[in-house]
């Protein structure tokens, strides 16, 4: 019985001493990222560097809100970032519940090519829709980057969905089409609600996904009106300085969203997560 104990003791502290050694690992970034911001431009270059910052100041985030537009890339980020999620989501939902009901021909061609385009690295696809773009008047364009981030995560957004719609029973359907549901009155009624969580897990993803770019933005925008978050902290560094403050703060400012949209979701993402994990 004490070897049991000792043995279940032991155990215990070296779980929670690995826990705590990669939340270390997970948080010494940020950490110094929030000690870098709240210095002064000389101090962040001294040697050797301190940790808590001999004159805290506020100047890097004041700097990126007067001296760059960062308003601007917050409004450009979210309205693309929330479009593409919802969007995506909501496509990719009515592609898997097709995919997931409906027995038709060439169904399974077409999901596997739904996961073939991912494997397509995104830089191969930068030219063509800069010329197709271009043709349609959508470059430099919310517009234009809502679509193009579309084409990006509509098909794993019908991947994620058409897994989650799988697990709801079949009978559910049938239940309400005999009721009187028309096939889109059961998708938005039976299968929407049930499927709330994936839905939120492909919403994250999708979200963060279009938040996260730096490639295409910079690719398919060339006004300072329409640059994002992601652009507007790569330009912080210039070709002979880098005002490492200014940078550490807009990235903290940038990243914000992303935590807090964790934060406030986490549970539904975790359910959303395992739900497509298992087919019932």
């Amino acid at each position: 019985m004490v070897k049991g104990f000792k043995r279940k003791f032991f155990s215990g502290i070296e779980i929670y001493g690995f826990l705590i050694l990669v939340s270390i690992y997970a948080l010494l970034p940020f950490i110094w990222m929030l000690s870098t911001s709240l210095k002064t431009e000389a101090e962040a270059f001294r040697v050797p560097p301190t940790w808590i910052p001999i004159k805290s100041t506020l100047d890097a985030y004041v700097s990126m809100w007067t001296k760059k537009n960062f308003g601007i890339y917050f409004l450009n980020s979210a309205v693309i970032s929330l479009a593409t999620a919802v969007l995506s989501t909501f496509f990719g939902a009515l592609a898997g519940y097709g995919f997931s009901r409906f027995v038709f021909k060439g169904r399974k061609f077409l999901i596997g090519f739904f996961l073939a385009t991912q494997m397509l690295p995104g830089v191969l696809l930068v030219g063509p829709y800069f010329k197709i773009l271009s043709k349609f008047g959508l470059y430099d364009t919310r517009t234009g980057l809502v679509i193009a981030f579309l084409t990006i995560c509509l098909p794993f957004s019908t991947w994620m969905m058409k897994g989650f719609i799988d697990r709801v029973p079949d009978a559910l359907d049938q239940a309400a089409l005999v009721d009187g549901c028309s096939r889109l009155g059961v998708f938005f009624r039976v299968i929407l609600p049930i499927s709330a969580p994936g839905m939120v897990a492909t919403i994250i993803f999708a979200f963060l996904l279009a938040w996260g770019d730096l490639l295409w933005v910079i690719c398919l925008t060339s006004t300072e009106s329409m640059v994002t978050v992601t652009l507007g902290i790569a330009r912080t560094v210039g070709e002979f300085q880098i005002i490492w403050p200014m940078l550490m703060a807009g990235a903290l400012m940038g990243g914000m969203p992303a935590i807090i949209l964790y934060l406030l979701l986490q549970r539904l993402l975790v359910q959303g997560l395992t739900a497509g994990a298992v087919k019932e």
